[in-house]
């Protein structure tokens, strides 16, 4: 979900078959929440307008949940606060 990909995991350990790092929060987003749990809340609000405005990427994703299971990748340590808690909170906009 990263548009950096994690350290230390190679793509070849981690078996991915497709990265959308278009999906990602913008650098810009991205730097301005660095990863501080004060701005979570605004932080969603902001991402999901990206990721309106963003349909490509959302198209892939919403074909590759019907073809099955996906794994949502992220870099930040943080397990409750990064995009790929938002991505699987408003699920149903990717159904």
């Amino acid at each position: 979900m990263d548009r950096l990909w994690p350290r230390g995991l190679t793509k070849e350990k981690a078996s991915v078959d497709l990265w959308l790092k278009d999906i990602a929060p913008s650098t810009e987003l991205r730097k301005w929440f660095g990863h501080d749990p004060s701005k979570w809340e605004e932080f969603k609000k902001r991402y999901l307008r990206e990721l309106k405005e963003n349909s490509e990427p959302i198209q892939t994703l919403k074909q590759e949940l019907k073809n099955g299971k996906v794994t949502l990748l992220y870099g930040a340590k943080d397990e409750e606060h990064n995009e790929a808690r938002v991505i699987l909170e408003n699920s149903a906009l990717f159904r």
